[in-house]
Order: C-alpha cells, then sequence, then structure tokens
C-alpha cells in the first residue's frame, strides 16, 4: 500500500470484524470539525458512528463512516472533515 492511499471497506462484513477483534480495539471520539493529521503509524479502524471525509496530501477525498473499516497507510498527511460526530474503534501498526 502506497502512503498515500486509504483503502476503505465500506460496510465491512460483521464476521470480518469479530476476526479482526475490533470491538476490543480502544475508542476514538470526535465532534464535527476539521484539522489536519499524519499517521506516524498505520491505522486500522472500525466506524461505529458518524461520517467523515479525509483528504490526502494531494489526493482524493475519501468518504467513510458507520461501518466502514478503513485502514490509513504510515506516513500519510491529510485533512479530516467530520461531518457527524465520529466514535471508532481503532489499531495501530
Amino acid at each position: 500500500m502506497s502512503h498515500d492511499q486509504i483503502l476503505c471497506e465500506k460496510h465491512a462484513s460483521p464476521m470480518k470484524i469479530e476476526v479482526l477483534g475490533a470491538y476490543d480495539w480502544p475508542i476514538w471520539k470526535k465532534e464535527v470539525s476539521t484539522f489536519p493529521w499524519t499517521y506516524a503509524e498505520q491505522e486500522t479502524c472500525y466506524f461505529l458512528r458518524g461520517k467523515a471525509i479525509v483528504t490526502p496530501e494531494g489526493g482524493e477525498p475519501v468518504e467513510m463512516g458507520r461501518g466502514d473499516l478503513v485502514t490509513f497507510p504510515k506516513g500519510m498527511s491529510c485533512t479530516w472533515e467530520i461531518l457527524k460526530d465520529v466514535e471508532k474503534h481503532y489499531q495501530l501498526g
């Protein structure tokens, strides 16, 4: 995976989420806002609620939200635009 590629699996299957153990990962919450972010390491996350558009530097915006399984590559700089308050499980590395 290149350092500017966001992998977004829409409405990931509950079976896959369970196999990954995503429900045991820590939870991150954020209210409606826009902010820059850089990923020091790869992050995989599973959205419990909310909606966001994440735009990698020099890349295409990716919309994500409830039920989506998303992987952000290590070293990617991007802008988060949260449209509806987000709550997601996440795992680093």
